[in-house]
């Protein structure tokens, strides 16, 4: 009778240098012993992006962003364009730009960041007058208009918080306000975009008005400096706080850890799982207006079968048009039926109308990430049973 079941297993302290492979083996096989359940086909292992970039040892210090920083944009005047306001997610790289420049001009997008972390209220915007698809905003202006306002679940004044961290590290910091990228220009023509879904956008905009060297975060520590981490495809992007002095970047093996996983599951019980490496899930906090979406993408790696989107024919849609006329074993009969004779791509069709259109790892690692949460859970592991199963079978 049991649907879908996400399950968080406990696993040890992983540290640099140790087998996340063999680790993540041990651990779910222990627990099933331990709990009494048996691995399926197509069961999904995942794994969060911290522990496999630990392991690796894939880490940066702000040195190392200083010294590509410099070596790319120039180190004089940098342009900052649209980063989220994070003290685990942003500020230590921020420490890094600062330190590989001698000015930094900090363009914040307002009310909030891409992400949805709010430097003020939007009825305080409605009262301002303030117009933000135009609006270009000193510091000052800012002030007169908005005030010294805290995050409300931080407690921190971003705004201060950030031309701080800036001061902090030798430069000169200047912040201004803007909902279009390319107002940077005006400020300086060498420009790190750092926003992580629209950063592509933001820097084809930036060069069509005058931009000379404009890069994103991805294009920072997308290969070792001095010996450090790093990450081909996503650099910057993705990283993480580890200490007030290095970030832990998004795992770079990412891919060949979710395949090992499942070739090590198959060697040890016969059984062929689907493996994923998850970052952020994607979802949003009603309450906070935060999107749960900081990484560059929710699956960071997986195996073959978890490519594509969802199939499926909506039950209450069904029950209440096709078979409106049925009810109890002859509904439900009927219902079945419909899904074993289902299309192979129900794009389009009514009765699908209403199922989740996103990509199965982005439907899988959400599902993840809330299963392990980002506190003191200590399941870095999740395994998702019965996913792949319907109401026919």
């Amino acid at each position: 009778m049991a649907g879908t079941i996400s399950r968080g297993i406990k696993a040890p302290i992983v540290r640099e240098g140790d087998d996340i492979v063999k680790i993540v083996a041990d651990s779910v096989l222990a627990a099933a012993e331990q709990d009494g359940f048996q691995l399926q086909e197509r069961d999904v292992i995942a794994v969060t992006e911290a522990v496999v970039a630990r392991a690796a040892g894939n880490y940066a210090k702000t040195e190392d962003i200083a010294a590509d920083v410099k070596a790319k944009l120039g180190g004089e005047t940098v342009g900052v364009v649209f980063p989220i306001l994070s003290r685990n997610r942003f500020a230590i790289c921020l420490r890094g730009i600062a330190k590989g420049a001698k000015k930094v001009v900090l363009m914040l997008s307002y009310p909030s960041d891409e992400v949805g972390n709010h430097l003020f209220d939007m009825d305080l915007l409605d009262e301002s007058g303030v117009n933000p698809y135009t609006d270009v905003l000193s510091l000052e202006d800012y002030r007169k208009a908005f005030g010294y306002i805290k995050h409300p679940f931080t407690g921190v004044d971003y705004v201060e918080y950030y031309k701080g961290l800036i001061e902090e590290e030798g430069a000169e910091a200047e912040i201004v306000f803007a909902n279009h990228a390319e107002a940077i220009v005006k400020y300086t023509k060498n420009v790190l975009c750092c926003d992580i879904h629209s950063r592509e956008r933001s820097r084809r905009r930036i060069l069509a008005k005058g931009g000379e060297t404009v890069l994103t975060l991805a294009d920072i520590l997308n290969a070792p400096v001095n010996g450090s981490g790093y990450n081909a495809e996503y650099g910057l992007l993705g990283s993480n706080k580890a200490t007030e002095g290095t970030v832990k970047l998004f795992p770079n093996n990412a891919q060949e850890v979710a395949e090992n996983i499942q070739k090590e599951i198959l060697a040890r019980t016969g059984v062929k799982v689907e493996a994923m490496i998850y970052g952020d899930g994607a979802f949003k906090d009603p309450v906070g207006k935060i999107w749960e979406l900081a990484d560059p993408v929710v699956g960071a790696g997986y195996t073959d079968g978890l490519i594509g989107l969802p199939n499926e024919l909506k039950l209450k849609y069904l029950a209440d048009n096709d078979f409106a006329n049925l009810s109890g074993e002859a509904l439900a009969d009927a219902i079945k039926a419909a899904i074993k004779e289902k299309e192979g791509d129900l794009k389009g069709n009514m009765a699908s109308e209403g199922t989740t259109p996103r990509r199965l790892t982005d439907l899988i690692g959400s599902l993840c990430d809330l299963t392990s949460g980002s506190g003191d859970k200590g399941t870095p592991i999740v395994l998702v049973q019965n996913y792949f199963n319907n109401f026919a079978n």
